[in-house]
């Protein structure tokens, strides 16, 4: 499996990428928005740090001014990935662009069948909301799981992207039913290396180490 984070900050994006867990990056305008910068700067500058995919969201919603947004996101970098919303001339222009060889991010996914349609029109990603499924009271990762079993049911080569991800038991969830990728922000990232009983063990080490004939004593 495949983690991205999901972010336009690109502070985090660097300490992710030091971590070496990083295989690509989400955004979206609203993340674009909170860093106060343009889009095209901000994607410019991700794509120089991140070798891997980056996801830049188009804001149009007509089938022309879709098509002028992705070239011209296309062309900030060759790891650009278009992000285009599950309307219909979104799905219109995932098509055009996978014919002309750029890769598409099929966004606000909230049914398997809104998948299927993605995935026949040649979306390289499909990202279903799981965050936002469970606020309204549907499982999220069952969604995720229909998906998962309808791509392969068909053969799709799309890829699952699970998106708004909220804890790591969305990962785990994630990791059992086998999709592709999982876009996290920053703090689920810190929150999957965290567990009391490593913090414990560690604790316990030093301490033992600590009465190691000249064992070097803490700075």
């Amino acid at each position: 499996m495949k983690l991205f984070i999901d972010t336009a900050d690109v502070k985090e994006i660097r300490e992710a990428a030091a971590m070496g867990l990083l295989d690509g990056v989400t955004t979206n305008p609203s993340l674009v928005a909170a860093t106060g910068r343009d889009m095209r700067s901000v994607l410019q500058e991700i794509c120089s740090i991140v070798d891997g995919p980056v996801s830049g969201e188009v804001i149009a919603t007509t089938y022309k001014e879709i098509m002028d947004e992705a070239h011209d996101l296309a062309a900030i970098a060759p790891n650009i990935v278009v992000k285009v919303p599950l309307i219909e001339d979104g799905l219109r222009a995932v098509k055009t662009l996978t014919g002309e060889g750029i890769k598409t991010n099929v966004t606000l996914c909230f049914s398997p069948i809104q998948a299927v349609l993605a995935a026949k029109a040649g979306a390289t990603y499909i990202s279903p909301f799981v965050g936002r499924l469970d606020d309204v009271g549907h499982e999220g990762m069952e969604l995720v799981a229909q998906i998962v079993e309808a791509y392969a049911n068909y053969g799709y080569k799309t890829e699952v992207l699970v998106a708004s991800v909220r804890s790591p038991l969305h990962v785990l969830e994630t990791i059992r039913i086998g999709a592709h990728v999982a876009t996290l922000p920053f703090k689920v990232i810190h929150q999957l290396v965290k567990h009391p009983l490593t913090d414990v063990g560690l604790a316990r080490f030093l301490a033992d180490a600590a009465k190691i004939p000249g064992a070097k004593p803490k700075s």
